[in-house]
């Protein structure tokens, strides 16, 4: 519109040829990808350590989550082009965004129903339901924005500033990659903090705050540029005419469907009595591209379980990389930096020394690569859960008990297990009988007197949360014992008793140990998700050497998979996107008519929210025990896919839609100039007719005049 266009330029002035108003849609852009991403990336961890699901429950809902970000963008851009316009879409779900992202960080305080005061929330249905309100509302919002942002800062250039508009994509797409990075390494720092207002737990409202402000920052910074902004008109949105056109071929061939109506071509020519040849012959390249779309959703099907899967693998890690103690969910920083990394090196090195090497390396072909890596990627990731189970203990089944004895007194102790337990120190022999939990795992503490009262404590059935260590002790002293750390407090323990657990963080811990007036203190290093039992003898003499007299039982082995081993996993599955996405969305545009790119834009990010549909389904279906095998599962489907997908790509025919679309115009411009003869013609004809004489006023009539 030329003169609503006018109006805007002069209220946007212009920095170095570039409208104002795109640098306020730049920085809303940035803190939008900021809190998109900052959230999901404690996502998966706030389901499993917060709300206390197990994995599959965790991913399942990630994945749903993940699924309806994909699908809302289709809703965003129909009513975006149809109803409201791009910019009071973006106002309006901006605004339940930002509603979304408060109410995750809200369900996120468990202080709020935590009325004893223990550090777990005592009504976790309010947070459930909080949080699932919140994931709904943010997922409205993203996807509901997503289709709008770029092409509303697209809108504010002019045809005489095509290098300016290349150069705001660029930089649009950077911000978007820039925003992803720091929020993946920031939000995961502000979870491993502890804070609460009664007891200090992982910071999750934090980790969820600052994306929740991030997204109010970039709702107020676009309303700020609101005034300078070129807010086109809604024009109608041509994914509702392809809908349209393709509902009433099919009606069409459906009443026509007797034998005795010729066949036509193409099921899409049954359009020809209602829609333009031009439309139709538009929307059949359209459909042959989304043909070759049916298989790419398990691409995405394994992609998007970096979020979820591999952060929760991560978590049965070690994360000490020397200077740096990085956190499970930090992993995922890899994916971005690679991203930044791979995409020139490809684009510069990779794909033309395949081209100097006479190999014809089609968009098809990398995406059939692209995809194949990617299947590779989860054979690592398979490999490396084999590495982790062999380091996990032995917990007993459902039918099953373990027993661990522990010897209290200074002398040694013979033991008999058959049916029941024999103890001897010398003679007379004690035989006691111990009742054992099943599906359990117990520490039997034998006292120096055997006559004493013998103790059963339970012990850890699975690996400490989070990457902590559980920690307790057993005081072998007959006085009671205070024990406790900065960081947690082990009260006091009576003699010949224990503590329960506590959670100490990897590094260095110094425990306390008072008796009275007496106290010494006692260090340890610790890794990531390890068990111990600490005994204190009856011979302690309190002092700066009673370390000495502390015994150490290790009843949970600390992660000894190093963090590293996952970047194998990590750089084949972003080779694979940067040759399967990229090159995707590269060859959809090159196939696709000028009007429908839309359309296959929404074509593609409907095969991403269908392959993270299809992780809840084999994930349900398959129920494997082995997470390895779910790994391989998983890779295996992804080959099969990449054959079939290869075998399409063959028969495919690459169009220039361009070319195609000229020759109808043409064909269209020929109908119009043989229309036009012919009218030309009939004229003279008719001024012809009217040149013959007519009869007098009493003469016969001997010519009709027309």
């Amino acid at each position: 519109d030329p003169k609503k266009w006018k109006e805007s330029k002069k209220k946007s002035k212009e920095v170095c040829g570039y409208p104002l108003s795109i640098f306020f849609i730049v920085v809303n852009e940035f803190c939008e990808r900021f809190s998109y991403y900052g959230m999901r990336a404690v996502l998966v961890l706030y389901f499993k350590y917060f709300l206390q699901w197990d994995d599959d429950l965790a991913t399942s809902i990630y994945h749903t989550f993940v699924a309806l970000c994909y699908l809302t963008p289709i809703l965003g851009a129909i009513v975006a082009d149809s109803w409201l316009g791009k910019f009071k879409t973006i106002i309006y779900l901006s605004i339940v965004y930002a509603i979304g992202q408060v109410a995750m960080a809200v369900s996120a305080i468990h202080d709020i129903t935590d009325s004893d005061r223990d550090g777990t929330p005592d009504n976790m249905t309010f947070h459930v339901v909080l949080s699932m309100v919140g994931l709904f509302l943010i997922a409205l919002g993203t996807g509901g924005i997503k289709p709008c942002v770029a092409a509303f800062g697209g809108d504010q250039f002019n045809d005489k500033q095509e290098s300016q508009r290349r150069t705001f994509f660029s930089v649009f797409y950077l911000c978007i990659n820039g925003g992803s990075l720091l929020s993946t390494i920031i939000t995961p720092i502000l979870r491993a903090q502890d804070c609460g207002i009664y007891s200090q737990q992982k910071c999750y409202p934090l980790a969820f705050g600052v994306p929740a402000a991030l997204m109010v920052v970039a709702l107020v910074v676009f309303i700020v540029g609101s005034g300078m902004y070129y807010k086109p008109e809604p024009q109608g949105n041509i994914m509702l005419d392809v809908c349209k056109c393709i509902g009433f071929a099919i009606k069409n061939r459906f009443r026509h469907r007797s034998q005795q109506y010729p066949k036509r071509q193409h099921w899409m020519d049954w359009a020809e009595e209602k829609y333009d040849k031009l439309l139709i012959a538009q929307i059949k390249m359209v459909l042959k591209v989304l043909f070759l779309y049916i298989p790419l959703p398990m691409f995405w099907t394994l992609f998007d379980q970096k979020g979820s899967r591999w952060t929760l693998q991560a978590t049965t890690m070690n994360g000490n990389f020397g200077l740096i103690v990085i956190q499970p969910d930090q992993m995922q920083t890899v994916n971005p930096i690679l991203i930044l990394t791979l995409v020139p090196i490809m684009d510069s090195v990779i794909y033309p020394l395949i081209k100097k090497c006479g190999l014809n390396f089609t968009p098809l072909k990398r995406m059939t690569v692209g995809m194949f890596l990617a299947a590779l990627a989860f054979v690592c990731a398979g490999l490396v859960q084999v590495q982790i189970d062999q380091t996990l203990p032995t917990f007993p089944s459902a039918s099953q008990s373990q027993l661990k004895l522990l010897n209290m007194g200074s002398n040694p102790v013979a033991v008999k297990l058959p049916d029941r337990i024999n103890v001897s120190i010398g003679s007379p022999e004690v035989t006691k009988i111990i009742s054992l939990a099943k599906g359990q795992r117990q520490t039997l503490l034998i006292p120096s007197a055997l006559t004493d009262e013998w103790l059963l404590a339970n012990d850890l059935t699975s690996k400490p949360q989070q990457g902590n260590n559980a920690i307790r002790f057993v005081n072998g002293l007959s006085a009671a014992v205070k024990v406790s750390t900065p960081t947690a407090d082990f009260g006091q323990i009576e003699p010949f008793f224990y503590s329960n657990y506590s959670q100490v963080k990897n590094g260095k811990a110094t425990f306390t140990l008072r008796s009275g007036s007496q106290s010494c203190e006692y260090s340890r290093d610790f890794g990531f998700g390890s068990s111990y039992t600490f005994f204190i003898s009856s011979t302690l003499v309190f002092g700066p050497n009673c370390q000495d007299f502390i015994t150490a039982a290790e009843d949970i082995k600390p992660n000894s998979v190093h963090m590293a081993l996952q970047i194998p996993q990590y750089f084949f599955i972003t080779a694979g996107e940067v040759m399967f996405s990229v090159t995707g969305l590269e060859f959809s545009y090159s196939q696709a008519p000028s009007n429908m790119k839309a359309v296959l834009q929404a074509g593609w990010l409907f095969t991403v929210a269908v392959g993270n549909f299809i992780v809840l389904i084999v994930a349900e279906i398959a129920k494997l025990p082995e997470k390895w095998a779910e790994y391989i599962l998983f890779a295996s489907l992804l080959v099969a896919v990449c054959i079939i997908f290869s075998i399409m790509a063959y028969f495919y025919t690459y169009i220039d839609p361009a070319a195609i679309e000229a020759q109808f115009k043409t064909k269209a411009n020929e109908d119009d100039e043989d229309d036009k003869n012919k009218l030309q013609k009939l004229e003279v004809e008719m001024v012809k007719r009217d040149a013959i004489s007519c009869p007098d006023e009493y003469g016969e009539v001997k010519q009709s005049k027309m």
